[in-house]
C-alpha cells in the first residue's frame, strides 16, 4: 500500500519561498504519476504540479513561472518547490499518487493521497 505524508507547510510573508516534501513509502507502479494538489477554502481540490516515472514534469499555468515538482534519487520523497509566493498561493497542499501516465488534472484520477500540509501566505 502506497502511503504519503507531507511536510513542509508552514506561514511565510509574500514573496517567500517554500519547499514541500512528500515521503513516498513505495512507488505504485513501474510506471506512476506523482501530483501536488492545493485547496482553498470553499473551493475543489486542484493539481498544481505533476511529475511521471520518466521525470517528465507538468504545471498549472498560474504556477509555471514559480513553482518546480521534482522527485529525490532514490524516488521515495516528492517535493513542490514554490517561490514568490502570493497569498493566492494560501491553501491546504496535497500529494498524490497513481499507477500510470500523467493523463489526469482531475483529484478523482488519482488513488493515493497524504493528508495535506497547510501553506499560508500573509501579505
Amino acid at each position: 500500500q502506497v502511503e504519503l505524508v507531507e511536510s513542509g507547510g508552514g506561514s511565510v510573508q509574500a514573496g517567500g519561498s517554500l519547499t514541500l516534501s512528500c515521503a513516498v513509502s513505495e512507488l505504485p507502479d513501474r510506471i506512476y504519476c506523482m501530483a501536488w494538489f492545493r485547496q482553498k477554502p470553499g473551493e475543489v481540490r486542484k493539481a498544481v504540479a505533476r511529475i511521471d516515472s520518466d521525470g517528465d514534469t507538468y504545471l498549472e499555468d498560474s504556477v509555471k513561472d514559480r513553482f518546480s515538482i521534482s522527485m529525490n534519487a532514490n524516488k521515495n520523497t516528492l517535493y513542490l518547490r514554490m517561490n514568490r509566493l502570493t497569498p493566492e498561493d494560501t491553501a491546504m497542499y496535497y500529494c498524490a499518487a497513481e499507477r500510470g501516465w500523467c493523463v489526469n488534472w482531475r483529484d478523482d484520477g488519482y488513488t493515493f493521497w497524504g493528508q495535506g500540509t497547510q501553506v499560508t501566505v500573509s501579505s
